[in-house]
C-alpha cells in the first residue's frame, strides 16, 4: 500500500477519522492497530519479522533495566562496600548488560541479513565454486519484507541508546508503535525513541492548524512525485536500457535526469510521513535539508537523508573508530608513518567501513557496494586536498564569493549524480562502459537530430517538468522544507495555496492502473 494509492488515501481517511473521534482516548494504541494494519497489507506472513523485532528488542532492553536497577539497590544497601568492590561489582554488570546488547543486534541482524543478503551471497559464491569445480549453492529467494532495514534500524538504535544509559520502554505496545508507526516504516526517516516517545504516545486533541500544515505538506509530496518523479522516470529508463544504445552525451542528460528524479522521489514520500504524521499530531524529524545547495560531497550528505547519515555516524563510525583494534591500527600507523599521515589512516579506514556498510545497507548488489565505496573515496581524496585548497583561496581570495559559491555547488551536484551512475544501471560493468562512452563516443548527432523526443515523454511533458522543477528550486531558496506547510501566511492564502497544489496534482499527476503510481523508489531497502 503506497502513500499515493487510492487505498493509501482511504485508510488514512478512516485512521484519521477514528483517531479523533472514536479512538480519542485510546490514540496511541488505536496508532498500533492501524500500523500493523497497514503492515499487513504488504502481506501477512511479513508481520511475522516486524513482531518478532519488537519482541525481542523490547525484551532486551527490559533486561538490561532491570540490571541497571539491581546495581544501583545493590549498591545502595551495601554503603560499606569498598571502590574496588563496587568497581568489580559494576564491571560484572557492564558484561552482562554488553551480552544482551551483542545478543540483540546479532539476533536481529541476522534476520536482516538472511531476508535481504542470502540471495546476494549465493550469487556471489557460487562463480568462485564453478571455478574450482565444486557443486554450486541452490539459491534461495525470500520476499523482502516493507522497510525491513528501516524498522530494523530504528530498533537497533533504541537497544544500542538502552545499553548507553536510555531508560527502556516498559511497555511492550509502545514500544511496538514506535518501531511500526506507518508514516515512517516505506522509507523513514529512521526515528530515535527519544525523539518520538512524547509526541507518539500523548493524546492528541484536533487542531485545524496542524491539520492544514501537515496537508500542505502532504500535497507538496505529492506534486513532486506524481508531477515530477514518476513522469520523469519513464525517461531514466528508457535511457538506462542496455539495449537502447543511449551512451555519450544520453549518460549525461540520464545522471541528470535521475537526480531531479531521486530527488523528487525520495523528497516527496519524505514530505507524506512527516505531513501525516503532523496531521495526527505527531512530530518527525526532517530527513532533507537542501542537498542540492551543497559545496562539497560531505555537506551532500549532510544534508540528504540525515536520519540515515546521523545513525551510521553515532552508531557505526564513531564505536569503530573507538574499538581496539582500530585503536592497534592507529598505534601501529603512527609509529610506522608518522603523527599525520598515521592518525588518518585509522580514520580513512574507518570511513571506508562506514561507507561498504552504507552501499550494502542500500542493496544486495555489487553496484550499490562500488557506490557507497566511491563516495567513501572522494571524501578521502576531498579530505586530503584540503591543505591545497586552503592555499589556493588564501592566492586567490575567491572562496567567498557567490560565483565560487555557484561553482562549487555545480560541481558537487554533477558529481553525485555520476556517482549515483551505478545505482541508475545497476551493473559495475554496464556504468563502466557508459562512462567510458562519454569519453570515446559522445555522439553529438543523435542528441542534435533527435534530442530527448524519443524516451517515451512530448514536448509537454518536458514543459510540465520544467515548471515544476522551477518551482522546487524555488522553495529552495526558502532554506526550510517546513515553509511549504504555509504556516507564515495568511489563513485565506494558505487555503488558496493548498487547493493549487491539489489541483495541479489531480490534474497533472501521472496515475498507474487503479490509481495506484509507481512504487517508490526507496521501497526497496
Amino acid at each position: 500500500m503506497y502513500f499515493t494509492s487510492a487505498n493509501f488515501l482511504l485508510f488514512f481517511l478512516c485512521t484519521f477519522v477514528g483517531y479523533y473521534t472514536v479512538f480519542r482516548r485510546v490514540q496511541w494504541q488505536f496508532l498500533l492497530m492501524a500500523s500493523l494494519v497497514f503492515y499487513a497489507f504488504s502481506g501477512w506472513s511479513n508481520l511475522i519479522y516486524i513482531c518478532v523485532t519488537i519482541c525481542s528488542t523490547w525484551f532486551a532492553g527490559r533486561q538490561m533495566t532491570r540490571l541497571r536497577i539491581g546495581q544501583e539497590q545493590y549498591l545502595a544497601g551495601i554503603p560499606e562496600l569498598s571502590k574496588k568492590g563496587r568497581n568489580t561489582y559494576k564491571a560484572v554488570i557492564k558484561a552482562k548488560l554488553k551480552k544482551w546488547l551483542v545478543l540483540c543486534l546479532l539476533f536481529n541482524l541476522a534476520i536482516l541479513a538472511v531476508v535481504k543478503y542470502i540471495s546476494f551471497v549465493i550469487s556471489s559464491i557460487n562463480p568462485l565454486l564453478s571455478v574450482i569445480n565444486a557443486q554450486q549453492i541452490t539459491s534461495i529467494n525470500i520476499l523482502l519484507p516493507l522497510g525491513i532495514s528501516f524498522y530494523t534500524f530504528q530498533a537497533l538504535s533504541y537497544i544500542i541508546d538502552v545499553y548507553r544509559g536510555l531508560e527502556s520502554e516498559s511497555s511492550l505496545f509502545k514500544f511496538g508503535l514506535f518501531v511500526s508507526f506507518f508514516p515512517q516504516l516505506i522509507q523513514g526517516p529512521i526515528s530515535r525513541f527519544d525523539d518520538l516517545k512524547e509526541t507518539l504516545y500523548s493524546q492528541h486533541k484536533f487542531d485545524s492548524e496542524e491539520f492544514q500544515a501537515g496537508l500542505a505538506r502532504v500535497m507538496w509530496g505529492f506534486f513532486k512525485k506524481l508531477i515530477v518523479a514518476d513522469r520523469l522516470i519513464t525517461a531514466v529508463m528508457a535511457l538506462s536500457d542496455p539495449n537502447g544504445g543511449y551512451g555519450g552525451v544520453y549518460v549525461i542528460l540520464n545522471a541528470f535526469f535521475y537526480a531531479i528524479t531521486l530527488y523528487a522521489d525520495f523528497t516527496g514520500g519524505i514530505d507524506i510521513t512527516l505531513g501525516t504524521a503532523r496531521m495526527l499530531g505527531v512530530a518527525v524529524k526532517e530527513n532533507f535539508s537542501r542537498p542540492f545547495y551543497s559545496v562539497s560531497i560531505a555537506d551532500y550528505w549532510r544534508q540528504w537523508h540525515i536520519t540515515m547519515g546521523t545513525w551510521f555516524k553515532d552508531y557505526l563510525f564513531y564505536p569503530i573508530s573507538a574499538s581496539r583494534p582500530m585503536l592497534r591500527l592507529f598505534k601501529w600507523s603512527q609509529k610506522s608513518f608518522g603523527g599525520g599521515f598515521g592518525k588518518r589512516i585509522s580514520v580513512y579506514t574507518s570511513t571506508m567501513i562506514l561507507w561498504f556498510v552504507t552501499g550494502l545497507w542500500h542493496g544486495a548488489e555489487w553496484h550499490f557496494i562500488v557506490w557507497g565505496l566511491v563516495n567513501g573515496i572522494v571524501i578521502i581524496i576531498s579530505k586530503e586536498l584540503s591543505p591545497l585548497y586552503a592555499r589556493f583561496h588564501k592566492r586567490f581570495r575567491i572562496g567567498d564569493t557567490n560565483g565560487y559559491k555557484a561553482f562549487q555547488i555545480f560541481r558537487t551536484f554533477w558529481l553525485m549524480s555520476f556517482i549515483r551512475i551505478f545505482d541508475v544501471y545497476g551493473s559495475v560493468r554496464l556504468t563502466i562502459k557508459m562512462y567510458l562512452s562519454v569519453i570515446f563516443n559522445f555522439d553529438w548527432t543523435r542528441f542534435i537530430t533527435n534530442g530527448p523526443s524519443d524516451l517515451g515523454l512530448d514536448i509537454a511533458d518536458y514543459a510540465l517538468i520544467a515548471i515544476a522543477v522551477i518551482v522546487m528550486v524555488i522553495a529552495g531558496f526558502t532554506h526550510n522544507n517546513r515553509h511549504m506547510e504555509f504556516t507564515n501566511v495568511k489563513p485565506i492564502l494558505r487555503t488558496v495555496l493548498i487547493a493549487s497544489m491539489v489541483f495541479a496534482v489531480i490534474i497533472f499527476g501521472i496515475y498507474g492502473f487503479g490509481y495506484d503510481s509507481r512504487q517508490f523508489i526507496y521501497n526497496q531497502f
